[in-house]
């Protein structure tokens, strides 16, 4: 832990989803915000800034968010606060070189956990990922004995998603059409719009930047293909 007064300590927040979905939706996002909000509002200090991802947790070194966040703490001796140690990497050979690094950081659902018990915890972590991801291996494999066409299902459902995503932002279009009428142009102005005017996003929760990204986008889709179908023909 930093030696400096806690009054005068500086804080780096990280946050990470595991998929592009809960990116979209926010899922487990606020919850993360909430836990860090508590734990920062009985511990005095400055929020230098805050670092949100999208990656998965057993490839570490691929999460440019998080090392910008770690660069950022090293500058400036500040320290990373994160949710649960499992948001930072289910990797102990990580989680060990980042106690060997001398970057400060704290998980807020075990903050007086001493070396030894971070190493556990993410050894604990690693290995639940590991059996995660061997059950999954042994369900596919089942399936396909089973005769189901793994590869045809996932195209499926892929397909369902995205009718389903195009129909939510056919719902909202209207909504944001307004919004951006009323002089709120850019992607960040929309989302804080939305919030205020208490609009659930997709997952039923707060607008997020990813999640307005991607409506727009499909507005766009929407729109083009509306014009695309309803275009006159050219005479013979």
């Amino acid at each position: 832990m930093s030696k400096e007064p806690e009054k005068q300590r500086r804080w780096v927040c990280y946050y990470r989803v595991s998929t592009q979905r809960q990116g979209e939706s926010g899922l487990g996002l606020d919850a993360q915000r909430k836990a860090i909000e508590t734990y920062l509002s009985v511990h005095s200090g400055s929020v230098l800034a805050a670092f949100t991802e999208t990656e998965s947790g057993k490839r570490a070194g691929n999460r440019p968010e998080l090392q910008q966040a770690l660069d950022l703490c090293r500058r400036k001796r500040a320290t990373l606060v994160i949710a649960k140690l499992d948001r930072l990497a289910r990797n102990v050979h990580f989680i060990s070189g980042l106690l060997e690094s001398g970057c400060n950081f704290v998980a807020v659902d075990q903050p007086t956990k001493d070396r030894f018990m971070l190493h556990l915890q993410a050894a604990f972590a690693e290995e639940e990922s590991r059996r995660i991801s061997l059950r999954t291996k042994e369900a596919l494999a089942a399936a396909k004995l089973r005769g189901i066409v793994i590869g045809a299902s996932g195209r499926d459902l892929a397909q369902r998603h995205k009718t389903a995503a195009l129909n939510r932002a056919r719902v909202i279009m209207p909504i944001i059409e307004a919004i951006q009428a009323a002089g709120f142009k850019g992607s960040r102005q929309i989302r804080d719009e939305l919030n205020r005017r208490r609009v659930p996003s997709p997952g039923g929760a707060f607008w997020h930047l990813p999640t307005i990204h991607k409506t727009l986008q499909r507005i766009a889709f929407l729109k083009s293909a509306r014009v695309s179908r309803y275009r006159p023909g050219r005479s013979g």
